[in-house]
C-alpha cells in the first residue's frame, strides 16, 4: 500500500470520527463503513462501564479532537518532511497508556502512515475504543489489515518499540525493551504561567486545561506559575463555576480525600469546592488538586522551567516572554507535529 493510499485511508478517518462526534453532517459512507460508525459512538457511550474516569462526553470530545487534528491538509503538512514513500515495513511493538480515552491513537497513526505494521499492547483501561478505530480505518481501506495487530500478552516478535507509562514502568520498560530501537516516555504535566493579566475568556479557557479528563492527561494543566503578589480572586471565581466537575464520584472522592490530609497536617491551601490550590515545587499534582509556584522575574522563571523540562509536557501562557508557549485552551488540541516528550516519533520510524 504506497504513501497515498495511507495518506488518504487517515485523512478518511478524519472525517468519519468529525461525522461520528461532530454535528453528523458533511460525509456520506458505505454502509460497511457506517456499521464501524455506529460500533465505535457505541464503544464511547458505554466507555465509563469499564473505565469510569471515561464519561462520555469527555470520550466524545477526545474522538472529534482526533477526527479534527485528521484533516488531509495538516497530515500532508506533518509527513512533507519525511521520506516515507519506500518504507520497508518492520513491526513496531507499542505500548499504549490508559489515562484518557485513545490517548495512544498519535502513536498508532505514526506507525501505519510511515508503512510499519503495529503491535499494539492496549491498556485495560482503554481497551476497546483503539480496535473499533482501526476496525473503521480497515472498513476504509482494507490494506491495512495485515499491518494491525492488538494482543494483551507479552509483546513478542517485533522490531522496534515505542513505550509509555510512569516513572515506574519506564525502568521496566528499559531494561526489557533496551537492546531494540526505542522511544519509552515517562510521566509528563502541562503547566500554565500566568501574568495576572489573563481576561475572563483566558481563565475559563484555564479552567478547560485543569478539568478536562479530570486532569488526568499528560496536557493537562498540574501547575501554574503565577508572579509575586497574584490576585487570586478571578481564577478562583472562574474555577468554582464548574461545578459539574463534583459530580463525578471518583474525582469528588479524591478531591475530598487530599483536603482531609491538608486540613489534617494543616497545610495552607485554597478551596473553590472542586479543586485544592496548593504552593508546591513539584510539578505533578493529585487528582483534584492544582499546584502553584510564585516567580521573581522573567529570566528567573525561564531557568526554574529550563532546570524541570524533562517534567513537563507543554507551557501554556499568553505571556510574550515565553516564545515557546501554547495559548491556553490549546493544551488539548495538539497538532499532528506536536510530539509527546519533544521526541519525534516520525523521525525515529523513519530511521528504522
Amino acid at each position: 500500500m504506497d504513501l497515498e493510499k495511507r495518506l488518504l485511508a487517515f485523512a478518511n478517518l478524519g472525517k468519519a470520527l468529525r461525522f461520528a462526534f461532530g454535528n453528523g453532517t458533511g460525509a456520506a459512507f458505505p454502509e460497511e463503513v457506517n456499521d464501524k460508525i455506529e460500533v465505535l459512538k457505541a464503544e464511547a457511550a458505554s466507555a465509563k462501564h469499564y473505565n469510569g474516569w471515561f464519561e462520555e462526553g469527555m470520550v466524545c470530545h477526545a474522538l472529534l479532537a482526533l477526527g479534527e487534528s485528521l484533516q488531509e491538509a495538516k497530515l500532508r503538512k506533518w509527513i512533507s518532511g519525511y521520506r516515507l514513500e519506500d518504507t520497508t515495513p518492520k513491526t513496531v511493538g507499542v505500548v499504549m497508556a490508559g489515562n484518557v480515552p485513545a490517548v495512544g491513537f498519535h502513536d498508532f497513526l505514526s506507525v501505519l502512515i510511515s508503512g510499519h505494521k503495529i503491535l499494539a499492547r492496549l491498556s485495560s483501561d482503554d481497551s476497546k475504543l483503539l480496535p473499533a478505530m482501526a476496525n473503521l480505518l480497515m472498513s476504509l481501506e482494507p490494506g491495512f489489515e495485515t499491518f494491525i495487530l492488538f494482543t494483551n500478552n507479552q509483546l513478542k516478535n517485533f522490531d522496534a518499540v515505542i513505550a509509555t507509562g510512569s516513572n515506574n514502568t519506564s525502568r521496566y520498560f528499559e531494561f526489557y525493551f533496551g537492546k531494540y530501537p526505542n522511544i519509552i516516555r515517562k510521566n509528563r504535566n502541562g503547566i500554565a504561567v500566568l501574568t495576572g493579566k489573563e481576561s475572563s475568556s483566558e481563565l475559563a479557557a484555564l479552567a478547560d486545561e485543569v478539568f478536562l479528563y479530570f486532569g488526568l492527561g499528560c496536557r493537562n494543566v498540574a501547575k501554574i506559575f503565577i508572579p509575586k503578589g497574584y490576585d487570586f480572586m478571578p481564577l478562583l471565581d472562574v474555577l468554582a463555576k464548574r461545578t459539574e466537575i463534583s459530580q463525578h464520584h471518583k474525582y469528588f472522592n479524591n478531591y475530598e480525600y487530599n483536603k482531609a490530609i491538608y486540613l489534617v497536617n494543616k497545610r495552607p491551601h485554597l478551596d473553590t469546592g472542586n479543586l485544592l490550590l496548593v504552593e508546591e515545587e513539584q510539578i505533578s499534582s493529585p487528582v483534584g488538586v492544582l499546584y502553584y509556584e510564585y516567580y521573581t522575574s522573567d529570566i528567573a522563571l525561564r531557568n526554574a522551567l529550563m532546570v524541570r523540562n524533562d517534567q513537563i509536557q507543554c507551557v501554556l501562557s499568553q505571556a510574550d516572554f515565553l516564545p515557546g508557549a501554547i495559548g491556553l485552551g490549546r493544551g488539548q488540541q495538539p497538532e499532528l507535529w506536536d510530539y509527546a516528550d519533544g521526541v519525534d516519533t516520525m523521525e525515529f520510524l523513519q530511521g528504522l
